[in-house]
């Protein structure tokens, strides 16, 4: 793009933003690449106006953009990067800039991994027509394989297709052998770890048959394309400018294709939060930030971004005090610019329905004060613990939002759909001919997969399949879906060929379903959303790196008001902010959850994670503390109910920064108290003892 001109766009970064943004700039004033940048960025300190800037920057200082690769964690957050440098660009040269071959290389991991991998299939030997199985779908294929091989009439209990598909994912996410998965994370499994590799095996052959891949393959492929001498040397040319986003948020394999492209560092800038690292259950290793240093062949700069401007300084308070017991940290604290009197609340509450109803109360009050329910969350460690207090919320008939359920693409009915559009466009593709055979009526796995097997001697063209006698209850309508796979199979038609596939399935679906009026109406979803791709292939490529979050069968955005309260898991939460939040269950066992404290490595990222809610706060912050809670039928246990104890993470220090808070009329709960040792005001146990010494 030429020209540094007046650097009209560093003038509102603060300080330190200024220096990562344009870090490695040569006197000269031209853009080469430099040594390796990591910009540790705390909460709310505007990490990506930094980073889109310093791309930005890049660009105004004469980098070629087609040359220049951001990888992010969503498909939004690259377009949302774009977006913000083609502004910023614009506002420094004082006029609109071409962007259509600009930043054309800007996408997810799995993304740039799929459009790497189709560009040189030739070259890898595989079909660049592969279609890639979204999570579901790959539960799914391991399901078959698990029952082919005998395995779910195992003696003994053998791990379901999810817990199978997650070692597998780990395995090689985390780049661990499989022994030391089992024994570190699924103990219980360890006994089947030959079964489990034959399966893995016969998992990959059969991929590799159907001309599929996975989102690990994706990742793995890049990995070895790079390890190749001659292909990595071709990538690394191609790219002299590698910028990752939330690179805490990187596993194994990830950082392994991020030093595979930049081996000496050379080019690349990293962004990321190591206080903020929260996947390790997806196999993400908070340790390829904190050794990023030690990582490359030459020393790396490290720059902090530390001031927030997000949260209210009580706030921020709490949250140094909280991460000043890490033992996975730089030590960084965030510094608040934005005043208030107002400190966190700890707030102790008799038991869940307590909660739900404070927490409704809370709610209420600080709309009344004229703060709308889309400005505050209910934030929970998992999804499930928020059940009473939607029963109170509808109850109150408060509208609400939750963050953190089922996708759209698991629906049975969109899976149906996009089962006849991956067999379009990848007939090799058996789950999916198998799923829609086998919704006529009649059709079972047996007579599938006859006709797959038929299908496959005729070199995939289903006309041949008319003179194929379907079961009796399937006779109606077989002519006319072999009418639909020929179609399909020569179709150009994009997207008219969804109409077709219309016409045959929503009849079917009416059959299958209940609730079919929401069910068709996600489909219609869909099918806007198919007219903004260019083809079927892009179109099911990005449905399954990025698929939608809604569904119909959820509740919908409420009628009744046009503002509602967010509920949401932590996890979800990341990236957002609200005016006020309430953090469900700060007790052990929720936070940390009882399933991941067999670590000191797994307690630290629950810290973490308690990290992010509280970040997420900007002017309130309530933590609730329940005294009794309910547990899992145990018949040691009368009511079902055990005596709760405080968060490991609330410790005397970090409640120092809380007010605590006792509601008004509330018997049950735990008196506010000073964080001082009280003074004795009754020795009970001395005077029950007395009672029988007379």
């Amino acid at each position: 793009m030429g020209g540094s001109g007046p650097e009209v766009h560093l003038r509102n970064l603060n300080a330190e933003q200024r220096a990562a943004v344009t870090f490695g700039i040569d006197e000269s004033g031209a853009a080469r690449p430099g040594p390796p940048l990591l910009i540790a960025a705390g909460a709310g300190t505007g990490k990506t106006t930094t980073l889109a800037h310093r791309v930005a920057h890049l660009l105004i200082h004469g980098a070629d953009p087609q040359r220049i690769l951001l990888l992010t964690f969503t498909r939004r957050a690259a377009e949302d990067m774009t977006g913000r440098v083609r502004q910023i660009c614009s506002r420094a040269l004082g006029r609109e800039i071409d962007f259509g071959t600009a930043l054309v290389w800007a996408g997810t991991f799995h993304a740039i991994a799929a459009r790497l991998l189709r560009e040189f299939a030739p070259k890898l030997g595989i079909s660049s027509g592969f279609t890639i199985l979204d999570r579901s779908d790959a539960q799914d294929l391991m399901d078959l394989l698990r029952e082919e091989a005998g395995l779910a009439q195992h003696r003994k209990r053998f791990p379901k297709k999810a817990v199978c598909l997650e070692i597998c994912s780990f395995a090689v996410n985390s780049g661990r052998p499989l022994a030391e998965v089992l024994a570190r994370r699924f103990s219980w499994c360890a006994p089947f770890e030959a079964e489990l590799r034959r399966l893995f095996r016969a998992y990959a052959e059969a991929k590799q048959r159907q001309g599929l891949l996975d989102y690990d393959d994706l990742l793995m492929g890049w990995a070895q394309m790079l390890e190749c001498e001659r292909l990595g040397g071709i990538l690394r040319e191609r790219f002299r400018f590698v910028l990752v986003d939330e690179y805490q948020d990187t596993n194994p394999l990830q950082a392994r294709i991020v030093e595979g492209l930049c081996p000496d560092g050379s080019g690349l800038t990293a962004v990321g939060d190591e206080l903020q690292a929260i996947y390790g259950f997806r196999a993400a290793s908070v340790r390829n930030m904190l050794e990023f240093g030690r990582r490359f062949e030459q020393p790396a700069a490290i720059l902090p971004l530390s001031t927030n401007y997000r949260s209210v300084v009580p706030v921020l308070d709490f949250a140094n005090a909280l991460m000043a017991e890490s033992r996975e940290s730089f030590g960084r604290r965030l510094v608040g610019r934005r005043r208030s009197e107002e400190r966190p609340w700890h707030v102790p509450v008799a038991d869940e329905a307590d909660q739900a109803r404070y927490v409704v109360e809370q709610v209420l009050a600080n709309r009344e004060a004229g703060m709308r329910l889309r400005d505050q969350a209910v934030l929970m460690r998992s999804a499930h613990h928020a059940g009473l207090l939607e029963l109170e919320l509808a109850r109150r008939r408060i509208p609400y939002r939750k963050y953190g359920g089922l996708r759209l693409l698991e629906a049975a009915h969109v899976k149906d759909l996009l089962a006849f559009l991956r067999f379009a466009e990848n007939p090799r593709d058996r789950m999916a001919g198998f799923r829609l055979l086998q919704l006529l009526p009649g059709v079972g796995p047996a007579f599938a997969r006859k006709v797959l097997d038929r299908l496959e001697g005729l070199g995939f063209d289903p006309s041949g399949l008319a003179l194929l006698p379907p079961p009796p209850a399937a006779r109606g309508l077989w002519p006319d879906l072999v009418t639909l796979l020929g179609r399909l199979r020569g179709s150009s038609d994009w997207p008219g060929e969804l109409a077709a596939i219309r016409a045959f399935y929503d009849p079917l679906a009416g059959e299958l379903y209940d609730e079919v009026e929401g069910r068709l109406a996600d489909l219609d979803q869909l099918a806007l959303a198919a007219e903004a791709s260019p083809s079927r292939r892009r179109f099911l490529a990005d449905l399954a790196l990025d698929p939608p979050l809604g569904s119909g069968l959820e509740a919908g955005r409420p009628v009744q008001d046009e503002d509602d309260l967010v509920l949401s898991t932590i996890h979800s939460a990341k990236g957002r902010e609200w005016k006020a939040v309430f953090v469900l269950f700060v007790i052990d066992g929720w936070i940390p959850s009882d399933m991941a404290t067999g670590s000191p490595e797994e307690i630290e990222e629950e810290r973490r994670l308690l990290y992010v809610a509280v970040t997420r706060a900007r002017d309130q912050l309530q933590l609730l503390v329940p005294l009794r809670c309910h547990v899992h039928a145990d018949p040691r246990i009368g009511d079902g109910y055990v005596r709760a104890a405080p968060s490991r993470f609330l410790t005397a220090a970090v409640r120092a920064r809380c007010t605590s808070r006792r509601r008004a009329g509330q018997g049950d709960a735990e008196p506010a108290v000073s964080d001082a040792e009280p003074e004795m005001l009754l020795d009970l146990a001395a005077r029950l003892r007395a009672m029988w010494e007379r």
